[in-house]
C-alpha cells in the first residue's frame, strides 16, 4: 500500500527502528531518535543494495518518489545507482577544485611564502575584490577572453587603469598555473594584450628642497588628527621607508637599546632583511606611541581591528588634509606614494 503524507508526518519513534513501505522499493525508515530517512532498495548484479534518498521532511514524499524513479531509470540502463552517485560526487568535488577561485588560492598558497607581506596582501585583496565575485565560481578551463575582459573593464571603468593591468597580470599567472597543473588548456589573458587602456605614468609628489622639508615637518607637527597617524607621518619622514613597510611595522621588530628597526626579509621587496638605525627623534616617537598600541602586534593598527594594520590611504589622506598634495587623481599614486626628501 502506498504511503501518504499524513502517515509520514505522524510516524512516531519506537524502541527499535522500523520501516514504512511505499512502492517500487521506496520506504521511510524511522529511527529510535525520531529522524526519518528515505531509502531505496534495489537489486543489481543479483545483489541487494540500498541508497539513501534524503531526510523527511526536508525531502517530501513526492520528491522521494522522483528520486526513486530516477534511480530506477539508471537501473534500466544497466547503471548501479549507488556507484553513479559516488562518481557524481567525485565529479562535483573535482569541479569545485577546478574553479578559478580554487586554482587561484592554490597558486597563491604556493607562491606567496616567497613574497613580501605587503605584496601578497595586495594581490589577494585585488583578486577577492575585483575578480572572484565575477568569475571565481567558473571552471578555470572554460573562461574565455571576452568574459575576462568584461571583468577587467569593470576595474578600468573606475578610473583605476593600473589596477586593471595588475589584475590582468595576476589572472595570467593563475591561468598559466592552471595549464601547468592540467586544469586548463590555455591562458586567455594572452589574447587581451592591447585591449585595456595604457597606464598613464604620473610623477609622484616629492619634497626635495630643504625649505620644503621644513615646511612639511612643521605641517606634521601641527597635525590635529590622531596620535597614531601623526606618529606614522613623523616616523615615515625620519626613516625613509616605503608606505607598506611603515604600515606593517611590528613592535617586535624594534630594538630600543640598539636603536634599530630590523625589517625581516619576507616584508622587503628585495627579499633581504633590512636594518634601519633610529635617531633620538624616532625613538622619542616610538616611546610616546608604545603606551597606545604597544599591547598589540602593529605600531599602527586599523581602527576596526588590531589584527590588521591601518589602511594604506590613512597617511595619504592626512597629507592631503595638510595641503601637502592637492592632486585630482589620487588613485593613480596613493598606493605607491612615497615622499622623497633628497635627490
Amino acid at each position: 500500500m502506498a504511503l501518504t503524507n499524513v502517515a509520514c508526518k505522524n510516524a512516531k519513534p519506537h524502541p527499535k527502528p522500523y520501516k514504512l513501505t511505499d512502492e517500487r522499493g521506496l520506504y521511510l525508515e524511522v529511527a529510535t531518535s525520531g529522524s526519518k530517512w528515505w531509502r531505496f532498495k534495489f537489486s543489481f548484479a543479483n545483489k541487494e543494495n540500498r541508497i539513501s534518498l534524503g531526510v523527511y521532511p526536508e525531502v517530501s514524499l513526492a520528491e522521494a518518489r522522483e528520486r526513486r524513479d530516477a534511480a530506477r531509470k539508471l537501473l534500466a540502463n544497466g547503471i548501479n545507482p549507488s556507484l553513479h552517485r559516488k562518481l557524481e560526487k567525485a565529479r562535483n568535488i573535482a569541479a569545485a577544485a577546478n574553479t578559478f577561485e580554487a586554482v587561484a588560492h592554490e597558486w597563491y598558497a604556493k607562491h606567496s611564502p616567497s613574497w613580501a607581506a605587503t605584496h601578497s596582501d595586495k594581490i589577494l585583496r585585488r583578486l577577492e575584490r575585483d575578480i572572484f565575485p565575477w568569475i571565481g565560481a567558473r571552471p578555470v578551463g572554460e573562461i574565455e577572453p571576452p568574459e575576462l575582459l568584461a571583468v577587467l573593464r569593470r576595474i578600468e571603468s573606475r578610473g583605476t587603469t593600473d589596477t586593471a593591468h595588475r589584475a590582468h597580470q595576476n589572472c595570467g599567472q593563475v591561468f598559466r598555473y592552471a595549464v601547468a597543473t592540467g586544469r586548463a588548456m590555455r591562458d586567455p589573458t594572452a589574447d587581451l594584450r592591447g585591449a585595456l587602456a595604457p597606464v598613464v605614468k604620473n610623477h609622484y609628489p616629492s619634497v626635495k628642497k630643504p625649505a620644503e622639508v621644513g615646511a612639511l615637518m612643521r605641517a606634521i607637527a601641527g597635525y590635529q588628527g590622531t596620535i597614531e597617524v601623526r606618529a606614522a607621518l613623523i616616523l615615515g619622514a625620519l626613516t625613509f621607508v616605503r608606505p607598506g613597510e611603515l604600515r606593517y611595522a611590528e613592535w617586535n621588530e624594534f630594538d630600543f637599546d640598539a636603536a634599530e628597526w630590523r625589517i625581516p626579509a619576507e616584508k622587503m621587496k628585495a627579499g633581504a632583511p633590512h636594518i634601519i638605525p633610529l635617531s633620538e627623534q624616532a625613538l622619542k616617537v616610538l616611546r610616546e606611541l608604545h603606551p597606545l598600541t604597544g599591547h598589540g602586534r602593529y605600531l599602527f593598527p586599523s581602527e576596526r581591528t588590531n589584527d590588521r594594520p591601518m589602511s594604506e590611504n590613512t597617511v595619504n589622506a592626512a597629507l592631503r588634509r595638510m595641503g601637502v598634495w592637492q592632486g585630482s587623481n589620487d588613485r593613480a599614486w596613493l598606493p605607491q606614494h612615497r615622499i622623497h626628501f633628497a635627490e
